[in-house]
């Protein structure tokens, strides 16, 4: 199975790689302006009226055999420092537009938006987006995989948004040293996009199938600028921050700390593409907190890294392997210990060539014996054909300083991988081969990883299988494997349907099956899904779902993982389980979504659960939510009944598209916790801020008894030189 999946990947590879760009007769022709202009979302000056217009976009939903119906012009111009923008997005529906407020990176499917995306290279794999909403909040993100975009990114630039009756207007600045561009060329590629809530229509300047997202980078028409794009010149940025708090430990009865710490980091464009950050005594006080969830699994979860440090090109380190098989996850540095410095180079080195090196050491924790550590990765990526690359990663933990010589974790920790990622010019297929070896004192067998799957994805047909094997010794201390010792295989196929009438906007049926073996290829658990879904015209969707999931453990578990007991090793065990969601439409101001399942558990038990979100917004300043879950499992003894609450209301005010106030509350009945998180954050410039966060722990069994509590005050400041 294994290598007859390889040589399908290779061989669709040399099929499809060699076509011509989709849109390469797409062309919008970019002008040097000829005024200055000044960003307040009005087209009256001479630059803009001398402008080219991109207009008649191409409807994406709810069909793609048509121009759109709702109308958008774009055009753009530059100087010397900035790329300009402005979008004109004519709005004939009767109704107030759809925001959720005017916070940043807004959910693109709740908010009447346009969005620009940005591939300097036209290398059609990563690039950058920048957009807003019709109340002007702003969207900006890195982009990566050919279609994907990571909101954590953030730089510097501004934009303005004016509303009218019958449109809003769209106007930004973005400035050359925000993004990472190759020198002396020409033509770049870009799109727009244009999402209209009121009437369900998603559009696109060059024509986007509608089975992939309006960010598809493999569909980008061309921008053909007049001259050579100007150096950004010099262009280094120096963020210091300044910040003072105070926490304090109820729980083990510690004096108060009282918090003073100065740092920042600095970032240095060693050319136009490639990029160099530094990091002294990084602090991350202001990242928003994780959401929680009902654990009731066997492994360990995953949370996404949110630190800026880390993010830039930070898919060229976090996305080599699978959600279940990476071998570099930078939240494992930090973790229990300070991180004293730290640097990245990440960028371009030309159209088919990216890089990626870091170095951070942390410090060492004496009351919990914890060495320092010094955390390094090399990655590097070429690009072959059109949009597929390979792939080389290098990751490396070493304990340092003399709590060392007392650790009981091994001295070093090493993998080294290779891979190669398909992409066809088309995006319909995709896949991906993979092999990693790690190195362990002590551990020289079973300790190689080899996965690879392949994709085809059409407007009605999704075919996909995926295998998978992880070595009983393979080890990556800063990754994600959360399962090792195992074979899988995971078939998937899926249906759509598109009505040409009626209140059905499409629905798709779709089968997958993931089965695990053992080493001599004995079933030790699989989970095979049968699911129905209807999108209707108001874009509220209706998703019925039948599983039917078979475990044998491999390790004593604790079916509800409040420590009543352990199922033993080789039992096994087989449910079923029905369920059945609902999102309601998101042109309403109150927004809900409800969801619920019944069925079988561990130990011949029975589980249900119901979960629910509901929204309100006070457009565009005020978004309350509160999101819920509810599992009820019933189990033989020592078990017995339990239940379990996860309760988070959360409120997100937003004053201006600058000031933003946000209280987000946890209640935990499975770990017996309410965590309380509240951060006002003052954008005083462009990618300036000040926050305010206070945050704290209560114990609900007794008396909502404080467990921890701290505040902390940042001040941060982006200095470009």
């Amino acid at each position: 199975m294994k290598k007859n999946l390889l040589v399908l990947l290779f061989i669709f590879s040399s099929l499809f790689v060699f076509a011509q760009k989709k849109n390469e007769s797409y062309r919008y022709h970019i002008k040097k302006a000829t005024s200055p202009l000044v960003i307040d979302g009005v087209m009256d000056e001479e630059s803009w009226l001398q402008a080219e217009s991109a207009k008649d976009f191409y409807m994406m939903v709810p069909m793609d055999t048509s121009f759109a119906n709702v109308l958008t012009e774009v055009r753009m111009t530059y100087d010397n420092k900035n790329i300009y923008l402005i979008a004109i997005c004519y709005d004939t529906n009767p109704g107030a537009y759809v925001v959720e407020s005017l916070k940043r990176d807004f959910s693109f499917n709740k908010n009447d938006n346009f969005l620009l995306f940005m591939d300097p290279f036209d290398g059609r794999t990563d690039g950058f987006s920048f957009g807003s909403n019709a109340a002007g909040a702003q969207w900006d993100g890195s982009m990566y995989e050919g279609s994907k975009v990571d909101l954590s990114w953030d730089n510097k630039w501004t934009s303005v948004v004016t509303n009218y009756p019958d449109r809003w207007v769209f106007e930004a600045a973005i400035p050359f040293k925000s993004i990472r561009y190759k020198e002396g060329i020409k033509e770049w590629g870009i799109n727009f996009s244009r999402f209209d809530i009121k009437s369900g229509e998603k559009s696109s300047w060059a024509p986007v199938p509608r089975q992939f997202p309006s960010a598809s980078l493999a569909y980008t028409g061309i921008i053909v600028w007049d001259e050579v794009p100007p150096s950004a010149g010099r262009n280094i940025s120096i963020i210091p921050y300044v910040l003072g708090g105070v926490s304090k430990d109820h729980v083990n009865g510690t004096p108060i700390d009282y918090r003073k710490d100065i740092g920042g980091d600095v970032k240095v464009a060693l050319n136009s593409s490639l990029n160099l950050d530094l990091t002294v005594n990084p602090d991350f006080s202001q990242v928003e907190v994780d959401k929680q969830v009902i654990n009731l699994n066997r492994f360990e979860l995953f949370f996404a890294e949110k630190r800026q440090f880390f993010l830039e090109n930070g898919d060229l380190f976090a996305n080599f392997g699978y959600s279940s098989i990476r071998p570099f996850f930078s939240r494992r540095i930090g973790l229990n210990a300070p991180i004293r410095y730290g640097a990245r180079l990440s960028g371009k080195l030309n159209k088919d060539w990216r890089i990626g090196v870091m170095d951070v050491q942390t410090g060492d924790v004496d009351e919990a014996s914890l060495p320092a550590q010094n955390y390094g990765a090399i990655t590097l990526q070429r690009r072959v054909f059109s949009r597929s690359n390979i792939a080389f990663m290098f990751v490396n933990r070493q304990s340092t300083g003399s709590l060392s010589k007392n650790s009981t974790s091994p001295d070093f920790n090493r993998n080294v991988g290779l891979e190669y990622n398909l992409a066809s010019s088309n995006n319909l297929w995709s896949g991906k081969a993979m092999v990693l070896k790690s190195f362990t004192p002590d551990q020289t067998q079973d300790n190689v990883v080899q996965a690879a799957h392949l994709q085809y994805l059409s407007k009605n047909w999704t075919f996909y299988l995926q295998e998978e094997y992880v070595g009983k010794n393979y080890l990556a201390e800063v990754g994600y494997v959360p399962r090792n010792d195992y074979v899988k295989i995971n078939p998937k196929v899926s249906r759509n349907f598109f009505p040409q009438s009626g209140n059905i906007l499409s629905h798709t049926v779709q089968l997958s099956s993931t089965y695990y073996f053992d080493g001599s290829m004995n079933r030790t658990d699989n989970e095979s899904i049968l699911s129905y879904m209807v999108t209707l015209r108001d874009q509220s969707s209706i998703t019925a779902a039948f599983n039917n999931s078979y475990v044998k453990l491999l390790k004593p578990f604790d079916p509800t993982n409040i420590g009543k007991g352990l199922l033993a090793t080789g039992t096994e065990h087989q449910w079923n389980t029905a369920s059945l969601d609902y999102v309601s439409k998101p042109q309403s101001v109150l927004t809900y979504q409800l969801g619920g399942s019944y069925g079988g558990y561990y130990a011949e038990g029975t589980r249900y659960s119901f979960t629910s979100q509901l929204g309100y917004r006070f457009q565009p300043y005020v978004s309350l939510a509160i999101a819920s879950s509810y599992n009820d499992l019933k189990l033989p003894q020592p078990w017995g009944h339990n239940s379990f609450w996860l309760v988070g209301p959360r409120a997100d005010v937003t004053f201006s598209n600058t000031l933003y106030f946000t209280a987000f509350v946890q209640y935990n009945e499975q770990l017996k916790n309410m965590n309380i998180n509240t951060r006002l954050q003052w954008r005083y410039k462009p990618a300036s801020d000040f926050y305010i966060v206070y945050a704290d722990n209560y114990d609900p069994t007794s008396s909502f008894s404080v467990k921890n509590r701290q505040l902390v005050v940042k001040w941060t400041y982006w200095w470009n030189l």
